[in-house]
């Protein structure tokens, strides 16, 4: 392979990498901060801030338990991408919706 391509094939796969941490939806599909703001009563979640952060919806706050949470949600379906959990003994919790037992 020449050393051009093979730069380029390197970007590509270190590209796709770091996508899957981004949200890429055109902002014509997004859903309104307002339903953010209704799902996040839904679910008990207190937001203490809400932000775009790689594209994707992010909220700090709590959860209905008074723990501590940074949730990323998909901004056109509104889906849990991931929940990051702060708690108070120090613990630090990461789950991805398919990981959640409700």
């Amino acid at each position: 392979m020449r050393p051009g391509l093979l730069t380029m094939a390197m970007l590509v796969v270190a590209g796709a990498a770091r996508a899957d941490d981004d949200c890429n939806m055109p902002m014509a599909d997004w859903q309104p901060r307002a339903a953010v703001e209704a799902l996040a009563a839904t679910e008990g979640w207190t937001i203490r801030r809400l932000k775009v952060d790689d594209g994707c919806y992010e909220i700090k706050g709590w959860d209905r338990d008074g723990v501590e949470v940074e949730i990323t949600l998909d901004p056109a379906s509104l889906a849990v991408i991931e929940i990051e959990t702060d708690h108070e003994d120090g613990r630090h919790g990461r789950d991805r919706p398919e990981q959640r037992k409700e």
